[in-house]
């Protein structure tokens, strides 16, 4: 059987695939947040020809049933078909996503008094050529001149010994040698050579972000960010752990990451004349399942009780292992990870803001689709994840989307006609609702009257712009000629669900040591989704605690800034490591207070308005 799409290519299909796993196993990726198991409704395709066999329609509408349109994943082909997949349904991975270079990170890495002092060193060595009369081996001479720089007792893996011979002669006997800090021999380079490069790397579940550092002097050289491709087998964690377990698909996870980590390093290489080689050191930060995926670990324990890895601490192991394609014995660092849902990421975040070492009491939030805690100071750490979902990255939203182009990503309601105002990534046309817009609109819906404290739309509205849906009620946001793009009733709890989570995750945490938020002196927000977030209009729907505006700070991706010192720095490495042997992990997910706080927060913005009292003033005015 064949599969035609129109605009596209013409594969062919396989008996018994869905055309899901058809179109994926030919390169051609569509958004499924569930990772294909009918769940999200995002995978829709047109029906032009040919017939097949559906499992299920999912949360398709009728009338979209009624137009042929079809989930990818429930649909069996039985004939050849033609099909027509809609822009939204295309997932669009590996393309470079625009990002500013931190100028200021060098500076950073200054502030903190950490001086350069990366993962690999070098030494300028001199070598006694043998002679007819001098048998000694290469290896003993090598040895020797490394004695006599009071480097005795170096290690020497295979890979590097066997181009040693060929190095030495090649460079006359004068040579650079990189090593790692406890003594394992790296690479041989020209004596002459001066710049040398490592890499930090974060890998997030949604994104990849990799620094090309020139370790000389700490200089950002280049920056590159791709889409994390294992959203192809779906948007969070869990539904990874699933499909790498029960799936089979470890070791396809592993090469998929890998492989978009070498897609954003090729053309880096290139812009800057760099050889593969001369890049000798990496840092990789990423959460727990992903540190594990990356390192081809089986990460099914994670999701089961007692929720334990199979390890938070890393060996340093070698990019040749690893599969990144610079000098095959540069030596990989992985921040070390805490527990199940706390990983390097958090150790990184927390190692770049700083709190471990002030006397304030901080609270360090990662909000994304697993909403990742710490609070504490330079005495005591504690941790904790609490699984958001995928909401905020547009899962599980009828139109829900990230946040790029075509994205609404901010909404005020006019409370007398009810009528929108949207704010639009790049001022295009709307495609759907990011993150940052959902919580504008519930905002904008509850103070507006439209809805109540339980997320349900009132009745007996003057306005066209709630109708009723296959779900229940709607708020259209936005009419299009094609159409519309609407939040519901169902929309509305799930991000509900989410904002419970993270608020009661912070709740208990600070309960467990006997505090309260108003001891709180400062609320580090790190992640890409701090970028868009309105403090005012997530405190109002209860997702973040009634503190001033004045203690919230804004610090982007400190997964990759906290990579970053640990790349150039001994001391920053050590520091990870302390952090996350001081972090006291409290796993929510069998907490009895945890479900207490997450019901109680089941409300907008919280069952108790006296823990708002902002809102409980707003809300009395209007």
């Amino acid at each position: 059987m064949e599969i035609r799409i129109v605009n596209g290519k013409t594969i062919k299909a396989a008996p018994k695939e869905s055309l899901y796993k058809t179109l994926k196993d030919n390169g051609i990726y569509l958004v499924a947040s569930c990772g294909g198991k009918g769940l999200c409704g995002k995978c829709r395709v047109r029906r032009l020809e040919g017939d097949a066999r559906v499992e299920s329609s999912g949360k398709l509408k009728k009338e979209e049933i009624d137009s042929n349109i079809l989930l990818a994943c429930m649909t069996f082909p039985e004939s050849d078909m033609v099909i027509e997949i809609p822009e939204e349904s295309k997932l669009v991975i590996g393309d470079k996503i625009a990002i500013s270079k931190s100028k200021d990170i060098r500076n950073f890495l200054h502030s903190v008094e950490a001086g350069l002092e990366p993962a690999v060193r070098r030494v300028y060595l001199e070598i006694t050529p043998p002679t007819i009369d001098d048998h000694a081996s290469d290896l003993e001479r090598l040895k020797l001149a490394l004695s006599e720089k009071g480097l005795a007792g170096m290690r020497f893996p295979h890979g590097f010994l066997l181009g040693l011979a060929s190095s030495l002669r090649t460079l006359n006997w004068k040579i650079n040698l990189d090593y790692t800090e406890d003594l394992s021999a790296v690479a041989i380079v020209p004596a002459d050579k001066i710049d040398r490069y490592g890499l930090a790397i974060d890998i997030g579940t949604t994104t990849v972000v990799v620094y090309l550092v020139n370790y000389s002097d700490g200089r950002l050289v280049d920056v590159g960010m791709t889409y994390n491709s294992q959203m192809r087998f779906g948007d969070d964690v869990i539904t990874r752990i699933v499909h790498a377990t029960e799936g089979g698909g470890l070791d396809e996870l592993r090469t998929t990451v890998v492989n978009d980590i070498n897609v954003i390093l090729s053309p880096m290489m290139e812009r800057h004349d760099i050889n593969s080689n001369e890049i000798d050191s990496v840092v990789i930060s990423g959460n727990t399942t992903m540190s594990q995926l990356f390192w081809g670990f089986d990460p099914s324990s994670i999701r089961e009780e007692p929720y334990v890895p199979t390890l938070n601490s890393y060996p340093v192991w070698s990019a040749g292992n690893a599969g990144i394609k610079i000098h095959p014995q540069a030596p990989v660092y992985t921040v070390p990870c805490v527990g199940s849902y706390v990983g390097g990421d958090i150790v990184a975040g927390v190692l770049a803001s700083r709190l471990h070492l002030n006397p304030e009491i901080s609270l360090f939030m990662d909000i994304g689709t697993n909403g990742e805690i710490a609070v504490g100071n330079n005495e005591w750490l504690m941790t904790a994840a609490c699984s958001a979902g995928p909401c905020f990255e547009g899962s599980g939203i009828r139109h829900g989307m990230r946040a790029t182009e075509g994205a609404v990503e901010s909404v005020k309601i006019d409370p007398v006609t009810f009528e929108p105002a949207l704010g639009v990534i790049g001022d295009s046309v709307p495609t759907g609702i990011c993150g940052s817009g959902m919580i504008d609109a519930i905002s904008e819906l509850f103070f507006s009257g439209v809805i109540d404290q339980r997320g349900k739309f009132m009745k007996d509205l003057k306005t066209d712009r709630i109708i009723s849906g296959d779900e229940g009620p709607e708020y259209i946001l936005y009419r299009g000629e094609i159409k519309d793009i609407v939040l519901t009733e169902v929309d509305i709890e799930n991000v509900m669900r989410a904002k419970a989570a993270i608020y009661a995750g912070v709740s208990v945490l600070l309960k467990e040591v006997g505090l309260s938020l108003d001891i709180v002196d400062r609320i580090y927000i790190a992640g890409g989704f701090g970028n868009y977030l309105n403090v005012d209009k997530a405190i109002m729907i209860g997702m973040l605690p009634d503190l001033p505006k004045e203690k919230f700070s804004f610090i982007g991706n400190t997964s990759i800034a906290g990579a970053y010192l640990c790349l150039m720095s001994a001391k920053m490495r050590k520091e990870a490591e302390e952090i996350a042997g001081r972090m006291t992990y409290v796993e929510l997910s069998v907490s009895r207070g945890f479900m207490d706080e997450y019901m109680s927060a089941l409300f907008l913005p919280h069952t108790d308005m006296n823990l708002f009292p902002t809102v409980r003033d707003l809300y009395k005015k209007n």
